[in-house]
Protein backbone atom coordinates (compact mmCIF):
# COMPACT_ATOMS: atom_id res chain seq x y z
CA UNK A 1 0.00 0.00 0.00
CA UNK A 2 2.45 2.49 1.27
CA UNK A 3 6.37 2.48 0.27
CA UNK A 4 7.41 5.80 1.97
CA UNK A 5 5.96 7.39 4.93
CA UNK A 6 6.86 10.72 6.06
CA UNK A 7 6.36 11.72 9.59
CA UNK A 8 6.71 15.19 10.64
CA UNK A 9 7.75 15.59 14.06
CA UNK A 10 7.89 18.32 16.41
CA UNK A 11 7.89 16.28 19.75
CA UNK A 12 4.61 17.57 20.90
CA UNK A 13 1.52 15.39 22.01
CA UNK A 14 0.34 15.33 19.13
CA UNK A 15 3.52 14.58 16.87
CA UNK A 16 4.17 11.56 19.54
CA UNK A 17 0.65 10.50 18.55
CA UNK A 18 1.55 10.98 14.69
CA UNK A 19 4.24 9.23 15.21
CA UNK A 20 2.95 6.40 16.85
CA UNK A 21 -0.34 6.32 13.92
CA UNK A 22 2.51 6.53 11.66
CA UNK A 23 4.98 3.72 12.72
CA UNK A 24 2.33 1.20 12.58
CA UNK A 25 1.15 1.95 9.31
CA UNK A 26 4.72 1.69 8.58
CA UNK A 27 4.69 -1.99 10.23
CA UNK A 28 2.04 -3.33 8.31
CA UNK A 29 3.09 -1.88 4.75
CA UNK A 30 6.64 -2.77 5.90
CA UNK A 31 7.33 1.06 4.16
CA UNK A 32 10.87 3.27 4.39
CA UNK A 33 10.21 5.82 7.31
CA UNK A 34 11.44 9.31 7.09
CA UNK A 35 11.22 11.22 10.47
CA UNK A 36 11.46 14.87 9.54
CA UNK A 37 12.09 17.79 12.36
CA UNK A 38 11.44 21.60 10.96
CA UNK A 39 12.89 24.54 12.92
CA UNK A 40 10.68 27.12 11.36
CA UNK A 41 12.59 30.51 11.12
CA UNK A 42 9.56 32.56 11.09
CA UNK A 43 9.73 31.71 14.85
CA UNK A 44 13.19 32.52 14.92
CA UNK A 45 12.66 36.18 13.16
CA UNK A 46 10.15 36.66 15.94
CA UNK A 47 12.03 36.06 18.93
CA UNK A 48 15.04 37.82 17.08
CA UNK A 49 14.09 41.15 18.70
CA UNK A 50 13.97 39.51 22.29
CA UNK A 51 16.32 36.88 22.06
CA UNK A 52 19.95 37.28 22.75
CA UNK A 53 22.79 35.70 20.00
CA UNK A 54 22.81 32.39 19.58
CA UNK A 55 19.36 31.61 19.43
CA UNK A 56 18.82 30.75 16.11
CA UNK A 57 21.26 27.73 16.50
CA UNK A 58 19.97 26.76 20.15
CA UNK A 59 16.65 26.39 18.45
CA UNK A 60 18.50 23.87 16.24
CA UNK A 61 20.38 22.14 18.56
CA UNK A 62 16.59 22.03 20.60
CA UNK A 63 15.35 20.37 17.15
CA UNK A 64 18.17 18.36 16.96
CA UNK A 65 16.94 16.88 20.43
CA UNK A 66 13.67 16.59 19.29
CA UNK A 67 14.83 14.39 16.04
CA UNK A 68 16.81 11.87 17.99
CA UNK A 69 14.27 11.69 20.56
CA UNK A 70 11.75 10.34 17.76
CA UNK A 71 14.50 8.88 15.92
CA UNK A 72 15.06 6.45 19.06
CA UNK A 73 11.00 5.97 19.69
CA UNK A 74 10.83 4.54 16.26
CA UNK A 75 13.91 2.55 16.69
CA UNK A 76 12.14 0.91 19.46
CA UNK A 77 9.09 0.00 17.78
CA UNK A 78 11.23 -1.80 15.25
CA UNK A 79 11.59 0.22 12.41
CA UNK A 80 15.10 1.48 10.75
CA UNK A 81 13.78 5.42 9.93
CA UNK A 82 15.44 8.51 8.21
CA UNK A 83 16.15 11.58 10.41
CA UNK A 84 16.31 14.53 8.55
CA UNK A 85 16.31 18.06 10.36
CA UNK A 86 15.25 21.28 7.93
CA UNK A 87 15.06 24.87 8.50
CA UNK A 88 12.21 26.97 7.00
CA UNK A 89 8.64 27.34 7.09
CA UNK A 90 7.15 23.88 8.29
CA UNK A 91 4.97 23.50 5.48
CA UNK A 92 7.27 24.38 2.63
CA UNK A 93 9.98 21.83 3.89
CA UNK A 94 7.29 19.39 4.33
CA UNK A 95 6.21 19.37 0.78
CA UNK A 96 9.73 19.76 -0.94
CA UNK A 97 10.55 16.45 1.83
CA UNK A 98 7.57 14.93 0.51
CA UNK A 99 8.78 15.71 -2.94
CA UNK A 100 12.31 14.58 -2.58
CA UNK A 101 11.80 11.75 -1.34
CA UNK A 102 8.92 9.93 -3.24
CA UNK A 103 6.60 9.77 -0.08
CA UNK A 104 2.84 8.50 -0.65
CA UNK A 105 1.66 9.42 2.62
CA UNK A 106 2.66 11.95 5.38
CA UNK A 107 1.60 12.01 8.55
CA UNK A 108 1.22 15.00 11.38
CA UNK A 109 -0.48 15.71 14.27
CA UNK A 110 -3.55 17.84 14.91
CA UNK A 111 -2.97 20.75 17.14
CA UNK A 112 -6.43 21.91 18.10
CA UNK A 113 -6.95 25.29 17.83
CA UNK A 114 -9.63 27.96 18.64
CA UNK A 115 -10.88 29.85 15.74
CA UNK A 116 -9.18 33.22 16.44
CA UNK A 117 -5.83 31.36 16.20
CA UNK A 118 -6.83 29.41 13.42
CA UNK A 119 -7.26 32.15 11.47
CA UNK A 120 -4.26 34.16 12.92
CA UNK A 121 -1.53 31.55 12.87
CA UNK A 122 -3.25 29.38 9.94
CA UNK A 123 -3.18 25.53 10.06
CA UNK A 124 -0.41 23.46 8.56
CA UNK A 125 -2.78 20.66 8.02
CA UNK A 126 -5.34 22.31 5.94
CA UNK A 127 -2.68 23.99 3.65
CA UNK A 128 -0.79 20.53 3.36
CA UNK A 129 -4.52 19.20 2.39
CA UNK A 130 -3.96 21.54 -1.22
CA UNK A 131 -0.04 21.37 -1.57
CA UNK A 132 0.70 17.39 -1.15
CA UNK A 133 0.58 15.49 -4.25
CA UNK A 134 0.38 12.42 -1.81
CA UNK A 135 -1.91 10.87 0.93
CA UNK A 136 -1.85 13.05 4.22
CA UNK A 137 -2.81 11.54 8.17
CA UNK A 138 -3.85 13.91 10.69
CA UNK A 139 -3.26 11.93 14.17
CA UNK A 140 -5.52 13.07 16.38
CA UNK A 141 -6.44 12.21 19.65
CA UNK A 142 -9.48 11.40 21.41
CA UNK A 143 -10.94 13.27 24.68
CA UNK A 144 -10.20 10.19 26.57
CA UNK A 145 -6.39 10.04 25.61
CA UNK A 146 -5.97 13.77 26.36
CA UNK A 147 -7.29 12.76 30.22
Amino acid sequence: MYKTILLAYDGSNEGRLALREGAGLARICNAQVILLAVVDLNTVVTMAGTAGPGAAQHQSEDYNSVLDEGLDRLRQMGLNPQGRLENGEPVERIVATATATGADLVVVGHHRQNLISRWLLGSVTEALIDKLDCSLLAARSSPEENE
